[in-house]
């Protein structure tokens, strides 16, 4: 009987294994069926970031939803790839895809202890990254499971782990192990040691969790246990142990330490450059942009046009705090509901990068005490808040006074003394680039991209002013007019029916008038009526024309005796570009910044040919009207409205400041042989810069602390003169731009000077034929 029961038993449950069997080989025939090609991974193509690179190759921004740098897996070290299995699946290279051991140790543990633990090993997780969502169902535990022996079948061991390594999420948008040493140590992998390469390999089961800049306590306990298993793995003996624990206990995390380099306005340009020419798929498909930005140049213009808006700002009124926040009446009363206000304001008015928001808590006529929240609180004395000493008096105006919960700026003139300041209204723009060959060095569009992208180099439509004076000076060489030519600074008076609308009586920057003097005195001191003198005798058609040879738009240079003065329409950008042909012997080079874009297979998809200077760029002026032109502008910088360019103590700087009627904008252009710099000063809604404010007093110190860092180690290249031009020792005319042994001025060889005394001055001269020609319309 008892046999009979064991038989009967015995073929049941052999029936059932049958049945058992066979829908289980239909169910999984059925799930093989519908597993999706392996293509994904076996043509990887992961979403890789937009990359735009300095000169040097410095990442200076990253545009894109996921970080990621992919790597092969020949170059991850050993004991990074030790820590990730260690971490995730110690038992990789030896099982098929499912680790049964694993598995039947997990489902113990969740039977006897009640908790949930995983036994997903380094495949599963690649099956379920690329294909599958995370919801906890038994089908699609059974796609992964079949997902995975087909991985395995497909793709080595060596393979599947570089996926692995390149595609998992490991927190602070990073994507794979490259991405995360960059985010949390500012390292490439070649560079971690046994604790960090540990902590990266406790990310994947859970990145949250276990981040380390948002829960250190929990994020080293993971590290701990990852160099346990290390160790037990034998990846590490006592003594590599031993020595990984110390380096755990000293933390070395580091946001992503890229150099800090401020191109967010030349960031914005490539972007939409990237944009404009593959679309949307610029930010996922890996493309690089290298561009002619130098990365030192680049941060020293950013810096120096901060100082030079800040410095300008220090000379304006104190327009009232930023904002008022409602803070207990007593400073000790309710410390939370107090921080709690301080941290609103700081959201509400975020810091301008070293322009730091701060609440007040105290004030009075001899100190103010500010704060920043938890704990950080400066108290500020004598000149660091002389800026706002009206401001504090009882008196002052209720929206400009100075109380407890007002809003200010403060930042520091070095590391250690603050004062109270505030958020800048004006904007400027700096640019420089190669005059031979036009590639954009460093650009700056504005004070703070943050709180304004408007990109002042490239976007803005501002007067020259009389920086625009040397292309109508340029002109007027080709008519005769040298620089030795002299003409009356005198009054000028133009009628409603000469200028068809208005009577005009221009006027000097000064208000004075000298007389009679030398086309070269006259640009260096910056003379309006020597300038509408001189257009007057060539014709503003002529010169209108004349200036498109340098880029300037004959739309926006209308041919009135106004331009003259620069009353065009132009931008920083274009100005640079006009003052290289000077540079550069007269040729007319293409700004442009962007050298090369290749994809993440390294094909080139686009790539700058500049023509060059000299060469093949199209020559634009006379080689003999670039050289004189040069010589009357290091005139300017010698001594003229930018004398204080000889702190640079260079003599190869020519250049020319830009004034507006009235300082709506105030310009300074410079360059010698090497380099192009222009720097613009305005309001974005046009309104003077302050009376006594002009391009020598607000431009120019922005260039010249450019120039600092952009000029080190650069020689002086010698001004040699071209063919075809001749010299003449000059007396003095009393106006300082000569020593004592006379300088020379510079002609056409077709036109040589001849000596002379002129009888409106009684100085010995120079002067050419044409001279004579243009002396009474001069007059």
């Amino acid at each position: 009987m008892l046999k009979r029961w064991i038989v009967y038993a015995a073929s049941v449950l052999l029936g059932l294994m049958l049945v058992g069997a066979v829908l289980g080989t239909l169910v999984w025939t059925l799930i093989s069926a519908r597993l999706p090609s392996l293509d994904v991974i076996t043509d990887y193509q992961p979403k890789l970031p937009l990359r735009v690179l300095s000169e040097e190759g410095i990442v200076l921004a990253e545009f894109g939803e996921e970080r990621r740098s992919l790597v092969k897996l020949a170059n991850v070290p050993d004991v990074v790839k030790q820590a990730i299995l260690a971490a995730e699946d110690s038992n990789f290279y030896e099982h098929s895809g499912v680790d049964w051991v694993a598995v039947l140790r997990a489902a113990y543990t969740n039977a006897t202890t009640g908790s949930s633990q995983g036994a997903g090993t380094i495949t599963m997780q690649v099956a379920r990254n690329f294909f599958l969502t995370r919801e906890k169902t038994i089908l699609r535990k059974a796609n992964e499971v079949a997902l995975t022996f087909k991985i395995e079948h497909e793709l080595s061991k060596d393979q599947i782990l570089e996926l692995y390594i390149n595609q998992i999420f490991l927190g602070q948008r990073a994507y794979g192990f490259a991405a995360a040493a960059q985010t949390y140590y500012g390292k490439t992998l070649d560079k971690l040691n046994a604790a960090e390469a540990a902590m990266l390999a406790g990310l994947p089961k859970a990145p949250s969790a276990f981040n380390p800049f948002t829960n250190p306590k929990r994020a080293a306990l993971r590290q701990q246990y990852v160099l346990r298993r290390m160790h037990e793995l034998n990846y590490l003996n006592d003594e590599q142990h031993k020595v990984a624990l110390a380096q755990a206990e000293k933390p070395s995390l580091k946001r992503d330490q890229s150099p800090l380099i401020h191109s967010e306005f030349l960031n914005e340009m490539a972007r939409q450059f990237a944009f404009d020419l593959v679309g949307e798929s610029a930010y996922t498909r890996g493309l690089v942009i290298s561009t002619t930005i130098r990365a030192t140049p680049q941060e020293a213009a950013y810096q120096a046009l901060r100082r030079g808006v800040l410095d300008y700002e220090r000379r304006q009124a104190f327009r009232g705090p930023e904002g008022l926040v409602e803070l207990p009446a007593s400073k000790d009363a309710n410390k939370d509901a107090q921080g709690d206000a301080v941290d609103a304001a700081l959201q509400q008015f975020p810091d301008s990068d070293d322009l730091l928001t701060a609440v007040v808590l105290e004030a009075n006529s001899k100190r103010v005490v500010l704060t920043r929240g938890e704990g950080e609180t400066y108290t500020l004395e004598g000149e660091a808040i002389r800026f706002i000493r009206n401001a504090l008096a009882d008196n002052a105006p209720v929206a400009e006074r100075v109380r407890r919960g007002a809003v200010l700026r403060i930042v520091a003139d070095d590391k250690t003394t603050w004062r109270i300041t505030q958020l800048p209204q004006v904007e400027a723009a700096l640019v420089a680039l190669d005059p031979n060959t036009g590639a954009i060095q460093s650009l700056v569009g504005g004070f703070d991209f943050y709180r304004n992208q408007f990109n002042h180099v490239t976007q803005a439509s501002r007067q020259p002013g009389s920086a625009f004076k040397p292309f109508v000076y340029s002109a007027a060489l080709e008519k005769g007019i040298t620089s030795a030519t002299v003409i009356n600074d005198a009054p000028l008076f133009f009628s409603a029916a000469q200028t068809g609308g208005d009577e005009w009586e221009p006027k000097n920057y000064d208000g004075k008038f000298d007389g009679p003097m030398r086309v070269r005195t006259a640009l260096a001191k910056s003379k309006n009526m020597v300038s509408i003198r001189i257009l007057r005798s060539i014709g503003p058609s002529y010169a209108q024309d004349y200036a498109a040879k340098f880029g300037f738009d004959p739309k926006l240079t209308p041919a009135y005796l106004t331009l003259a003065l620069g009353a065009g329409q132009t931008n920083p950008l274009q100005m640079a570009g006009a003052y290289a042909v000077f540079a550069n012997g007269g040729y007319r080079v293409k700004p442009h910044f962007i050298k090369k874009i290749v994809d993440a297979k390294g094909a080139t998809i686009f790539e700058e040919t500049p023509q060059v200077a000299g060469k093949d760029a199209e020559q634009a002026i006379d080689p003999r009207n670039a050289f004189i032109m040069t010589t009357l502008m290091r005139d300017v910088v010698r001594a003229g409205t930018a004398t204080k360019a000889m702190a640079l103590g260079r003599g190869d700087l020519a250049g020319k400041t830009g004034t507006t009627n009235d300082s709506y904008d105030a310009w300074f252009a410079g360059f010698n042989a090497s380099i192009v710099g222009v720097a613009w000063v305005g309001y974005d809604q046009p309104r003077s810069l302050g009376e006594r404010e002009t391009g020598g007093g607000v431009a120019l110190p922005i260039w010249i602390n450019y120039m600092k860092t952009a000029l080190k180690g650069v020689a002086e290249k010698p001004l040699a003169p071209p063919k075809g031009v001749i010299s003449s020792a000059v007396g003095g005319d009393g106006s300082g731009l000569v020593d004592a042994t006379a300088v020379s001025d510079w002609f056409y060889a077709e036109f040589p000077p001849r000596a002379f005394i002129d009888p409106l001055t009684g100085n010995e001269g120079a002067r050419s034929k044409q001279d004579e020609e243009v002396r009474q319309q001069l007059f």
